[in-house]
């Protein structure tokens, strides 16, 4: 089966953006506001690991059949449906405070959420293979600007009563009615076809393992950042600037990130963004003051916001636009695996004298080595083709 190029007009992307823009602030709002907010609603701390995993875990299950709601529905409508799944189970936390009701919540929003993302991204990635780092520059840039401007709400609108979930509900709305309603044109989902076993195992392995590494930090630092900050005895309003500058630093490097995938091999380029994390956490071992640890958390949200739009668009490298969608499912789904399993292991990092940036350090390191000995490897097989 031939999965050569296809070169064709890009989509107009602004109505997916904006949505995903709206998306992205109540998203980031709640995903720093459930591990501070347990207690108000006499759930243990100790869930908070959990409860992020059970997110990944359904972003993970819904990345295995979210490519067929696509092809049935069409980007559009897949999107308003995914966001109403979403604003569900935002509705039910409040009304029912109960360990295994919000355990069964966050799972299915991941499966929601799993459809936000792979329809978002095939969504940019259709069209010309050319504008593809741009276009997933402007989604980067979304999705983090968003999150970022959500944090910050933990200052604004606090962490109690029901004015934080009203917030956020009444985003995810705004982001539904600009799909509904918003003129925009999008692929001909009932065109794409699925990758094969075979084929799949031919995409790039620096991309997979770069898509899973990128949910191991990510994973761990959404879900349980906002705990190890709190270990710290940092206030919550500085929690929330803390972590929107970790989102700042994943959304100023996208911009870098769109011009070295020009000029840098892409597995050399994940090799180096690995070493500026190991730097950010070796930093904070030097000092203990808030304003190094702001620095090292800036450099560290753009060392590991930025592995998955490099990962995502070697593996898209040379596809025909029929297999964007299915291999947009492959990549999430390898970044769902790391998602899951990041927040668990972080957890029992999380009693040593370094915590969650002792786990990030190691992660960084083990992955820096990968790349650059994948990166070695391009280079000679380049060498003996010529």
């Amino acid at each position: 089966m031939d999965i050569s190029v296809n070169q064709s007009t890009a989509p107009r992307i602004s109505v997916p953006v904006i949505a995903l823009t709206l998306y992205a602030v109540a998203s980031g709002y709640l995903m720093s506001l459930i591990p501070l907010m347990l207690g108000e609603y006499g759930i243990e701390s100790s869930m908070a690991s959990w409860l992020a995993s059970l997110f990944y875990a359904g972003l993970l299950f819904g990345a295995m059949f979210i490519e067929r709601v696509v092809q049935k529905l069409g980007h559009r409508n897949a999107f308003v449906y995914c966001l109403a799944a979403f604003v569900a189970t935002i509705a039910v936390m409040p009304m029912l405070p109960n360990a295994w009701v919000w355990l069964a919540a966050r799972f299915i929003a991941g499966i929601a959420v799993a459809g936000v993302f792979v329809i978002v991204e095939s969504w940019l990635m259709a069209g010309d293979e050319n504008g593809r780092a741009k276009r997933l520059g402007f989604y980067m840039v979304s999705l983090y600007g968003g999150s970022a401007l959500g944090q910050l709400a933990i200052g604004v609108l606090g962490i109690s009563g029901s004015l934080p979930f009203i917030a956020i509900t009444s985003l995810i709305i705004m982001a539904m009615l600009v799909l509904m309603f918003g003129r925009s044109e999008q692929p001909n989902s009932h065109e794409s076809t699925s990758l094969s076993l075979k084929q799949i195992a031919k995409l790039s392995h620096a991309a997979i393992i770069g898509c899973v590494v990128s949910g191991l930090t990510l994973g761990a630092i959404y879900g349980m950042m906002p705990v190890e900050l709190a270990n710290r005895h940092i206030g919550h309003d500085s929690i929330g600037t803390l972590m929107a500058l970790v989102i700042l630093g994943g959304m100023v490097v996208q911009p870098m990130v769109t011009v070295l995938n020009k000029y840098v091999g892409r597995s050399l380029l994940m090799a180096f963004f690995c070493l500026l994390g190991i730097f950010s956490v070796g930093i904070t071992l030097l000092s203990s003051e808030i304003t190094v640890l702001a620095v090292a958390l800036f450099l560290l949200g753009m060392a590991t916001f930025a592995l998955y739009p490099i990962a995502i668009n070697l593996g898209c490298e040379n596809l025909d636009e029929r297999f964007i969608v299915s291999a947009a499912q492959v990549m999430l789904f390898s970044y769902s695996i790391g998602s899951v399993v990041g927040p668990v292991i972080a957890d029992l990092f999380m009693p040593q004298r370094h915590g969650l940036l002792g786990y990030l350090f190691a992660i960084m390191l083990a992955t820096c080595i990968y790349m650059l000995l994948a990166a070695a490897k391009t280079k000679r097989r380049m060498i003996a083709g010529q």
